[in-house]
């Protein structure tokens, strides 16, 4: 059995998993600092910044949306079956089916209202809690970068891929947040439960 510390897109899971979760606690146990977290990303009720910033969240946000992440998950399950990577492909189906029923379960049971209308700056139309754009995303493009750092043998490339994906799903949960769109504690809920589920499925 490889020990975890020979395993970096586990610590980062873990890692993710503990920190998000605490920042999760601390914002539904102090609201206020919730909403003010969301507030600092706005200039009244629009998105702080010029308005290239407000395009390039929108850009970003659309990593996380159903139609990239199907489109990506299909090619990928594809390619690991045709790869005769029969276990890799399932559990890629595993982890991304199952997290989206999890994610719909979450938000039909929770209800959580979204922040008020005139902040947001794209359409939603389901329950807030959690950020299903932010934990799909972790789980997606963690889940590949797992697979990806498996096949490399330099630590530092095991690293660097995991860290990108990482990244990305950072910058797809943030735009959640500065598109008026998500309350931060969703978006660290999407990150801590998204990390969870993935490790749930590895393990």
């Amino acid at each position: 059995m490889v020990s975890l510390a020979h395993r970096p897109e586990r610590q980062v899971l873990l890692a993710l998993m503990l920190i998000a979760g605490a920042l999760m606690l601390v914002m539904l146990l102090l609201p206020n600092l919730d909403s003010a977290l969301l507030l600092a990303f706005r200039t009244g009720t629009d998105p702080a910044g010029p308005i290239w910033i407000e395009e390039l969240a929108r850009d970003i946000t659309a990593l996380g949306s159903f139609g990239v992440l199907a489109l990506l998950i299909t090619a990928s399950v594809l390619f690991l079956f045709l790869a005769r990577q029969k276990t890799d492909a399932w559990t890629m189906l595993a982890a991304t089916v199952g997290g989206i029923a999890v994610v719909l379960i979450l938000k039909s049971v929770l209800g959580r209202s979204r922040p008020d209308e005139l902040l947001r700056s794209v359409y939603v139309s389901t329950p807030s809690f959690p950020s299903g754009h932010t934990m799909m995303s972790t789980v997606t493009y963690l889940t590949l970068g797992a697979f990806m750092a498996r096949e490399l043998r330099s630590r530092t490339l095991k690293t660097y891929v995991v860290v990108l994906a990482l990244v990305v799903s950072t910058l797809v949960g943030m735009s959640r947040i500065y598109l008026g769109v998500h309350w931060p504690s969703d978006v660290f809920a999407g990150w801590s439960f998204g990390a969870a589920w993935a490790l749930l499925c590895w393990t």
